[in-house]
């Protein structure tokens, strides 16, 4: 499922100087007062003038008629059946809302478990208190134990009264990576203990953490993040079925 349909970014994608509202054709601020964010222009055929939009977190093309007057919403095909509206939402959309994702995961607050030199970075928003983070963990091990990938477990604390306690406790660790790995290969059986007095700085951290899963509209954990083949980024809720690892993991 592509994770621009999930994302609440508008803040964070500032459209063109050449498209601010004001000198866009009063068919396209029209459609802006009901929602949209123009973010790109684009060629298009037979006299008609594209414009990327986003709305309601989706990717949306216009097309301005040649006249000003009248703009279509959606997808455009030509005679052999191309889409030739996806393209463009691609390059000007979702691309750069990946991107900025991508971005602001990486200065996020995470644990690694993994190689530092793992051909492959998988994000999730885990919580100490989350099975299904628990058994995707377990899912990972021999794409993580071989070197080929590296998970980045950005910690919260959402499911249990001491979940943030616990996730501070990893994060506080003298070792986080030695403590994860230690929790998650005890499973129920781990004996991590929530911190009663969280410091100020890993409050910070957790915060922050917080705030990025909220402005993803994420509400359970494990939230799953990766590069597709094509360098997309993509996204699972929940631990996935064994058919998708190696669109996660890759190959093994």
């Amino acid at each position: 499922m592509r994770i621009p349909l999930y994302l609440s970014l508008a803040a964070s994608l500032i459209a063109s100087p050449l498209l601010v509202a004001e000198e866009l054709p009063p068919a396209v601020r029209q459609i802006e007062a009901k929602g949209a964010e123009v973010v790109g222009r684009f060629d298009a055929p037979d006299g008609l003038k594209g414009y990327a939009a986003r709305f309601q977190n989706r990717g949306v093309a216009l097309y301005l008629t040649p006249d000003g007057k009248h703009v279509l919403v959606g997808s455009l095909f030509d005679a052999q059946g191309r889409d030739l509206s996806e393209p463009q939402l691609e390059k000007l959309v979702y691309a750069p809302m990946a991107k900025e994702v991508w971005a602001k995961m990486e200065k996020a607050a995470w644990i690694a478990d993994g190689k530092a030199d793992a051909p492959r970075i998988v994000y999730l928003f885990s919580d100490p208190n989350c099975p299904y983070c628990n058994m995707f963990w377990e899912q990972a091990r021999p794409w993580v134990e071989s070197g080929k990938v590296q998970l980045r477990h950005i910690m919260v604390g959402i499911i249990r009264a001491d979940s943030p306690g616990k996730s501070a406790a990893l994060l506080a660790a003298k070792d986080p990576q030695k403590a994860l790995l230690e929790h998650e290969r005890a499973g129920k059986a781990s004996t991590l203990k929530a911190l009663e007095q969280i410091p100020a700085e890993v409050q910070a951290r957790l915060d922050a953490n917080q705030a990025l899963m909220d402005e993803l509209g994420l509400s359970a954990t494990p939230a799953i993040f990766y590069l597709d083949e094509q360098q997309r980024l993509q996204q699972q809720q929940g631990a996935p079925r064994p058919e998708l690892l190696g669109k996660i993991l890759g190959k093994r």
